[in-house]
């Protein structure tokens, strides 16, 4: 019998793990890359006689295949998938590739905003309870690479709408969804049903014995539960009205009934401010109460969670100016939520590749709290439009350390400098990591 083919579309993360599961499972491996791959990961191809080719597409080699993982950065619409479709290659992501090698129960996160905190939340707050967990997706290590190592009990996967796209047979013990707001529209014809669709099909494998976990207070993702035909045992969560099963907050009580206990508690003391993250930390401690986790370590793990780098971020203070690094603010959601936790008068520093933003919905808050703003993109004309009449001064710059100078002569004592770009960093920079970390150096050198 010949060996079954697998083909990796993309050398990055994601692509070297699901080569290396691919061996370990007995495929014959071809990883290509449109782009030039890097040094790290020829190394490991060459070391594990995996073949590869970069810098294009070899479209004969490809359809031969019987087994495609792309990456969750090249779209379904791109050529080189469309052909491996109507050549009736099976083309899926590497969470559904690492899924269909493991029998650990996973929990994943999606939404459009919160899910990089809640994952760590959740990470974090299983190792507190000595529960081994692997934490995967779209945050820490490949997860179709840890499949293959020794196993934790757990996953923990962060899962974007892309790399659910890609899945058929993906089914999370407890699935996680934060919130539903437009983002990424130019990946879904700029249709905001197909987008709250790929969000949904987290659930679609769901049984009866599984759960979702999901903010009420959501108003599209509330009504979208209400309208989906979901097997899983659903656990809402909410800040605003009591729920009969799931989670809640009661004046200064946090309430969670699971259908196998009831638990209270003091509200929690959280280090990360803004409710944002009261709601990431309900939907944690709604999955640790699932967990049967004691109550005492589900509230220390909580109140001692740190912020993710990037993620509303304290760099410096210098000369009484706060500068905060929000470089994962990919969407207006996201700095909504970052204007809306600031406490004094702003310098906002925004703009990169917009995908098909709408940011009227700052408007109240740009007024109220952004007393200038300082472009930072190759393309910033909705944002001049949007916002030239609502603040007294807006620069536009095109590079970091610029943006970073122009804001400390236009900050005074008791202000703040928010980095928090409501775009796609891929103009001006390799990823959001890479802006982030561009901007810390460049507050750092002042």
């Amino acid at each position: 019998m010949s060996q079954s083919k697998l083909v990796i579309l993309g050398a990055g993360e994601s692509g070297q793990g699901a080569a290396l599961l691919g061996v370990a499972k007995g495929f014959e491996v071809f990883v290509s890359d449109a782009k030039a791959i890097s040094e790290k990961a020829r190394q490991l191809f060459e070391q594990n006689d995996i073949a590869f080719e970069q810098g294009g597409h070899d479209l004969t080699r490809l359809v031969d295949a019987d087994i495609a993982v792309k990456s969750p950065g090249i779209p379904d619409s791109a050529a080189v998938v469309q052909t491996l479709l109507a050549n009736g290659v099976e083309v899926i992501s590497e969470i559904e590739w690492g899924f269909r090698f493991t029998d650990k129960p996973i929990i994943a996160i999606t939404g459009s905003n919160g899910k990089t905190t809640t994952t760590s939340m959740i990470h974090k707050l299983l190792l507190d309870a000595g529960i081994s967990a692997g934490l995967g997706g779209n945050i820490g290590k490949s997860f179709a690479a840890q499949v293959m190592a020794k196993e934790p009990d757990y996953y923990v996967l962060e899962v974007s709408s892309f790399q659910l796209d890609g899945t058929t047979q993906f089914q999370p013990h407890i699935a996680v969804i934060t919130n539903i707001t437009p983002d990424h529209l130019d990946r879904y014809n700029y249709k905001f049903e197909a987008y709250i669709a790929s969000k949904m099909s987290i659930t679609r494998r769901q049984t009866s014995k599984d759960f979702l976990v999901y903010d009420q207070d959501d108003p599209v993702l509330s009504k979208t539960v209400a309208q989906t035909a979901i097997q899983s045992t659903l656990m809402p969560y909410s800040t605003k009205t009591s729920v009969a099963q799931g989670s809640y907050i009661d004046r200064n009580t946090l309430v969670i009934n699971t259908p196998e206990k009831l638990i209270n508690m003091p509200t929690l003391d959280l280090t990360v401010q803004g409710t944002h993250n009261q709601k990431n930390a309900l939907a944690a401690a709604t999955v640790g109460a699932l967990l049967n986790i004691r109550k005492e370590t589900i509230r220390q793990s909580l109140e001692h969670f740190q912020s993710v780098e990037h993620r509303l971020e304290f760099v410096l203070k210098i000369n009484n100016v706060t500068y905060i690094n929000d470089s994962k603010a990919t969407n207006v959601n996201s700095v909504y939520y970052a204007l809306e936790s600031m406490q004094s008068p702003t310098v906002w520093i925004v703009g990169g590749e917009d995908k098909g933003n709408d940011y009227t919905e700052l408007l109240p808050l740009v007024n109220e709290k952004v007393k200038a703003i300082i472009c930072l993109g190759l393309n910033n004309e909705k944002i001049i439009q949007t916002f030239g009449s609502v603040v007294d001064m807006l620069v536009e710059t095109h590079s970091i350390q610029d943006a970073v100078q122009v804001a400390y002569r236009l900050a005074h004592r008791g202000d703040s400098v928010l980095l928090s770009p409501a775009c796609a960093s891929f103009d001006l920079f390799e990823n959001y990591e890479d802006r982030g970390r561009q901007f810390k150096n460049a507050v750092r050198a002042l």
